[in-house]
Formats: structure tokens, C-alpha cells, sequence
């Protein structure tokens, strides 16, 4: 059965086609005695771990929808006030996995990940900053410094009439004393840090790690981490005001030691140069931030095939303080191009600033759907060949070619298993994870082509090929299936981009025997699912 739904959104020039392939694969027995499996695209996009839009609430402020996570929600930012994780220099990883635990309650049961990045200061005082409220312990806002690091006392003044500030001529080379700039706060970052990857560096909800720390929200800026780019509020750099001398290492060396297995992102793609980090761009789509952004960016190569990229569209400034809403950014013909542009040579995984989107709206559900697909890994099955029949004590012949026609690649080792599933449960009766597959390495395409819409550089086609023994299963007729697991619970979690999807995680390739001939490899229709509509995973 095929089920097509056809939205053509003017506004953008663009028709775009959402089919619902939950039909299943086409089977056939070839020469050779195998049975061949040409596999069909799912072609909506659909909600996959660790990629594509991310999402934000601010605690006890947003209200969460009952639709939460959104259609294609599967991983939040998680800002995390230092204060709260760790106020006493001597408190211990127990109480950032504490109030770990309170922040990022029932991410495990929605498959949803975090990108936590702890910071200070919201919004400073001379940029109209207000104190955190009484009422909300969980509040973002204000300034969060902890017990020994006392509160910047700054010259800066603010602007009146504008979110700007200045420093009197008497003040010139007047610098910001205590805060970021208090002699103890090096020796106390490295020490939260070393804290924080012992909480956080094998937590399975964690996805990535922004670093944060310093400036406000943790973007870096204000004060920043270097002279590279002019400050914010003046003219020239004044040391101990504008920028922190050797923060930059000091962070780069704390987090390049606490953090083995997660992947650590920075602000800024001129920073941190001998480092190798990811970058969180807060400025997508953002045309005044093409030099200082976009083309910083595009200098650092090959970064992305092993570090996430991505970041949030931020509409209230500069060229995008016309649009008041991230939906009427991506709804511009001009801007959706942009924004398509930066993702595909960015190699963007995912991007934020869509908690208050409006999913329910037809046209940009459609406009989502495209940028979802483009976001992250997309890993589509072209074909497979398997063994029709396999005895116990047997090989099970295996060999299938996929390609990713997404952006980025997958930025963790999770296991690929060959599964067979009990027909009318679908139940795993036997697995076994393939050998030396690395799906991190599975790359897409590369150098954009916006004429053609494609990738000059083609993504490659990369083939599986394995005998697998078989033991321990029953006489029977089974579904032999494909599945990629969340190694926190060994359960299925990464979903290929094909038809013939099975509630539960699961790819289907076709019927098999074991122990007995089998004549029809067609999986039952009735054991066909659709991808996004399944919330059933979990980790």
C-alpha cells in the first residue's frame, strides 16, 4: 500500500511530495541461490536520534506542548545554571548528576538526547540583564556565579534606548574586576570541568557538549576568548574587559581532558584552533554573520566528518529582525535558499530555535520536512541479498549497500545487528551485531551545487558483505531485519531512511527459514509500519 499526501507551498516555489512508504520491499530469488532485496526510500522526513531540529525550554517558563517532542524533535539544549550544578568548590559530581536527573526527567522514555551547556550569565546587567526570579529555582535568566567567585564590577554602562553599552573616556583602560576576571576562577573552571565529565562523558542521554562557561548565555562573547574579532560594546579590545587572556586554553585543555567519548562543541570556528572541536553558530541564516561565521566555518576543512556542526537561527537582529518568527525566516524564498546553502557546505547536524514553531501550520510543515531531511545523517538501504534458508550451526549470507544522502555523517560507533523477528509479535527470537561496521564513517556528499541542488562531490555507496552464524533458533519462518542500536540499552534506536519499517525500531529485508524452504520472502503488509508515527522507542 502506498499513501501519498501532496503539499505545494507557493510561498516557497516549491512542491513537495510526502510518500508514506510502508509497503514492503521487493523480493526475488536470483541464479545464485540468494535472495535479492531492492529496497524502496521512506521519503518524508521523520525523528531520528541526534539530528535534524533541536529544541529549548526554558524551565518553569515554557510551557511544554502535549505534542512534545515535536514531529521531528530528538534532541533539546539544556542550559545548565553553574550555581545549580556546583556552588561550593568542594561539591561533588553527585550533585550534577542530581540535578541532572531533576533537568532531564523522561528524556530515556521519549528516545530524546540533551546538549547541555553550563554558563554564568544570561544577560548582563549593562545589556538590561534582570535578576534570576525568587519564585523559579530553575531559572535561566540573572547571573549564577558560585560561592567564591564574587560578581563582576564592570565600568560599562548602558546605552540608553538600545541594548548597547559604553565606557566613560575616564574609564578607557578601566577592567572588570572579579567574575570571569577574579584571580581563582581559572583554577575553578578546570576543576568543574574535570566534574562535569565525570558526570556527564558516559551518561547516555548526553548527545554533545557545548562548552559555554563564559559570556553571555556561553556564547563566548562578552567578554571573549580572544582578539580575533572586534568586541562587542567598543571599538579596540582592552585586555581584562573585553577578552580573558588564556581562557582559551585553559578551556580548550579542561575539556579536551574531561570529555573522551562525548563530543565537545565551541562558539566560534576561529577559536581553539590546535583543538579539535565542534561549533554551535548561533547566527544561522543570519546574512551580517556571513564572514564572521558562515566563512570562518567553511576554513576548517574536513572538521565536520568528525565533529558536529550546528547551532540555532536567531531572527530578533540584524537583517533577520524583520521576521518574528523562525517559521517566517525559512518561509522566504531568499532565506530558506541561504539557510539550505549553509546547511549542506556546513554539513550541518542540527539545528534550534523552533520551541515556538507551529507544526500544525501545512506550509511550513512541508518546509520542515525539507531542512529535516537535509539536517544530520540520512541512511537510505539501496539493495540486499540474504540467504533464504539457514540452518543452525550454519552461515547466514549476508551483503547490503546503503548511502547517506543527509549532511553529516553519525558521530558515534552504535552497533548495526542483523535480527530475525517473530512474525506475529515481532519479537527478536536471535541477533548478532556486524562486524567491524562503523557507521560513523558512512559520509555524505560534499561541495553543494545550488543550480542542481545536489552535491557536486556524490556521497559514496558503501557495502556490508557477511556470514554470520546462526544458533539457537527454532524450526520456523522468520523476518530478517536490520536494526541500529543505542548501545545504553543495546535496544533500537537509529532508524534507516526505507519502507518496509517494523514497530520497534527495525528495517525488514524479507521472510527466511530456518531449518525449513520458504517460497514467499514478501513480509506481510499487516507487519508494516510507518516510521514517524512510531513513539514506541527508547533507551
Amino acid at each position: 500500500m502506498l499513501f501519498t499526501i501532496k503539499n505545494i507551498s507557493a510561498a516557497l516555489g516549491l512542491s513537495v511530495l510526502f510518500q508514506q512508504a510502508i509497503a514492503q520491499p521487493n523480493t526475488a530469488m536470483l541464479n545464485n541461490g540468494m535472495v535479492q532485496v531492492q529496497l524502496s526510500e521512506y521519503q518524508p522526513a521523520f525523528r531520528n536520534p541526534m539530528k535534524g531540529f533541536r529544541e529549548f525550554f526554558q524551565p518553569g517558563v515554557d510551557k511544554i506542548r502535549a505534542s512534545y517532542p515535536y514531529p521531528y524533535g530528538s534532541i533539546i539544549k539544556e542550559y545548565m545554571q553553574w550555581n545549580m550544578i556546583e556552588n561550593d568548590a568542594d561539591d561533588g559530581i553527585d550533585k550534577i548528576i542530581a540535578y541532572s536527573n531533576h533537568r532531564w526527567k523522561g528524556m530515556e522514555a521519549m528516545n530524546m538526547k540533551v546538549i547541555p551547556r553550563v554558563y554564568l550569565v544570561w544577560v548582563e546587567p549593562w545589556h538590561g540583564g534582570r535578576p534570576k526570579d525568587p519564585n523559579n529555582p530553575d531559572d535561566l535568566t540573572g547571573t549564577h556565579w558560585p560561592n567564591g567567585i564574587p560578581e563582576e564590577s564592570s565600568p560599562y554602562k548602558q546605552n540608553v534606548g538600545n541594548w548597547g553599552a559604553h565606557v566613560d573616556p575616564a574609564d578607557k583602560t578601566k577592567p572588570i574586576t572579579g567574575g570571569y576576571f577574579d584571580p581563582a576562577f581559572p583554577e575553578r573552571v578546570k576543576k568543574l570541568v574535570e566534574k562535569i565529565g565525570k558526570a556527564w562523558d558516559n551518561d547516555p542521554r548526553v548527545a554533545y557538549v557545548e562548552m559555554g562557561i563564559i559570556g553571555e548565555w556561553g556564547e563566548h562573547h562578552d567578554p571573549d576568548l580572544s582578539t580575533y574579532w572586534a568586541p562587542h560594546d567598543e571599538p579596540d579590545h582592552v585586555v581584562n574587559r573585553t577578552w580573558i587572556p588564556g581562557m582559551e586554553k585553559v578551556l580548550g585543555d579542561a575539556f579536551t581532558k574531561a570529555f573522551k567519548n562525548k563530543k565537545v562543541m565551541v562558539r566560534y570556528a576561529y577559536e581553539f584552533k590546535n583543538y579539535e572541536f565542534g561549533i554551535y553558530w548561533d547566527s544561522w541564516s543570519q546574512p551580517d554573520e556571513d564572514v564572521r561565521g558562515y566563512a570562518e566555518m567553511r576554513k576548517l576543512g574536513d572538521r565536520w566528518k568528525t565533529q558536529p556542526i550546528g547551532g540555532e537561527i536567531t531572527w530578533n537582529w540584524g537583517t533577520l529582525g524583520k521576521f518574528k518568527s523562525f517559521e517566517q525566516v525559512v518561509l522566504d524564498p531568499e532565506f530558506f535558499k541561504l539557510t539550505m546553502k549553509q546547511i549542506r557546505n556546513l554539513h550541518c547536524n542540527h539545528l534550534g530555535g523552533i520551541t515556538w514553531a507551529n507544526f500544525d501550520e501545512p506550509k511550513f510543515m512541508a518546509t520542515a520536512g525539507v531542512l529535516q531531511k537535509a539536517m544530520g545523517y540520512r541512511f537510505v538501504l539501496n539493495k540486499a541479498q540474504y540467504s533464504p534458508r539457514v540452518d543452525n550451526g550454519k552461515m547466514l549470507n549476508l551483503r547490503f549497500d546503503l548511502t547517506n544522502t543527509g549532511s553529516s555523517p553519525f558521530y558515534y560507533k552504535w552497533p548495526v545487528q542483523v535480527v530475525l523477528l517473530e512474525p506475529r509479535t515481532l519479537q527478536p527470537v536471535w541477533s548478532s551485531t556486524l562486524k567491524k561496521v562503523d557507521i560513523s564513517k558512512w559520509m555524505p556528499g560534499d561541495e553543494w551545487d545550488e543550480a542542481k541542488q545536489q552535491y557536486s562531490i556524490a556521497a559514496p555507496v558503501y557495502v556490508i558483505d557477511q556470514q554470520i552464524k546462526l544458533n539457537g533458533v527454532s524450526k520456523g519462518k522468520y523476518i530478517l531485519a536490520l536494526s541500529v542500536n543505542d548501545p545504553a540499552g543495546n535496544k533500537p534506536s537509529l532508524r534507516f531512511a526505507n519502507g518496509g519499517y517494523l514497530a520497534g525500531g527495525y528495517t525488514a529485508l524479507g521472510m527466511i527459514g530456518v531449518g525449513q524452504d520458504v517460497q514467499d520472502f514478501a513480509v506481510p503488509n499487516s507487519n508494516i509500519s510507518d516510521i514517524q508515527s512510531d513513539t514506541s522507542l527508547s533507551y
